[in-house]
């Protein structure tokens, strides 16, 4: 039995099937990734294992309890929004320590929860200040750090860092991801983001149309795509001969698929390139080694090893 348990759960919202028969089993402390397009029932979901909306169908147990017979104040969730939801008006070591105060906490043990929890996300030096006084990234640390001060059974995480730009970004997946090492707590994360939910799972759940296609490791879904859908939707990739082939494991050669470059842009670490071949446009990933690279309007050959 795992740990939670998604049985042929839906959802629908008058004609609308939003979550269509999911199943899902996660184990105590994974990181498992709802990863899919706006509309695929990643969200709804997650909002479904939260409390906040209720199931059309199915079953969601937790330790083997009937979750969905527990209040959602009482399911002891940690759940990181994507406004943060701090409130303005409290200190950081005030918003942290809000649930373990709803929780009845004594005094002497909320001070010292707070204390440890805001040393984990790095911001023990900012507990007197507002909201307002800091950083996009550090008032994602805050919501983080309230999610789990409560010591959660399981910690939801909708969209989290969606409001950063793209190199706090990076930096706060990496951070959120030692985070959750260290202490251990169960993860579910919604996300539109494939290199984000690649970056910190141990699965994704690919979901389409509110099913999903696809249950697996991030590298496993990747390489192994089982679905057109997921092929495309995780990176880029090509249909060349029948064959579906990611860019980056394309290589120009003195022979194979006969082409003409098209387009070539610089990214730093890499080469973007698309070709011109009798199966149609090919996109080509190649990584800046410093030689030289074919230009455009230049014939080429195009090789790839067996998938």
């Amino acid at each position: 039995m795992a740990f939670l348990e998604l049985d042929k759960l839906s959802k629908t919202f008058g004609s609308h099937l939003a979550v269509d028969g999911l199943t899902l089993g996660v184990e105590k402390g994974e990181f498992v990734s709802l990863l899919g397009p706006s509309g695929c029932g990643k969200t709804t979901t997650l909002q479904m294992i939260a409390g906040f909306v209720e199931p059309s169908g199915g079953s969601i147990r937790l330790e083997g309890r009937d979750l969905l017979a527990v209040k959602p104040a009482r399911r002891g969730l940690g759940i990181v929004f994507q406004s943060y939801a701090l409130f303005p008006h409290m200190t950081v070591a005030e918003n942290v320590g809000f649930g373990l105060e709803m929780q009845g906490v004594a005094a002497p043990e909320r001070i010292k929860r707070i204390g440890e929890t805001l040393e984990l996300v790095g911001l023990s030096a900012f507990a007197g200040r507002y909201p307002r006084q800091m950083s996009g990234g550090q008032q994602q640390r805050v919501a983080l750090a309230r999610a789990l001060v409560i010591r959660p059974q399981i910690l939801l995480l909708d969209e989290p860092l969606s409001n950063l730009d793209a190199k706090l970004r990076e930096e706060m997946q990496i951070e959120l991801r030692q985070i959750q090492r260290t202490v251990g707590t169960t993860t579910i994360l919604v996300t539109h983001d494939q290199a984000e939910a690649m970056a910190l799972s141990d699965r994704l759940v690919v979901m389409n149309h509110g099913r999903a296609e696809q249950i697996g490791p991030p590298h496993e879904a990747y390489e192994r795509p089982a679905t057109p859908f997921v092929a495309s939707f995780l990176g880029r990739t090509n249909l060349v001969g029948g064959a579906t082939v990611r860019p980056e494991k394309i290589s120009f050669a003195a022979q194979g698929l006969a082409g003409k470059v098209r387009t070539r842009i610089f990214q730093g670490n890499h080469w973007l390139y698309q070709v011109e071949t009798t199966d149609g446009l090919v996109t080509v990933i190649r990584q800046n080694t410093g030689e030289a690279m074919p230009a455009e309007g230049e014939a080429v050959h195009l090789a790839w090893g067996a998938a």
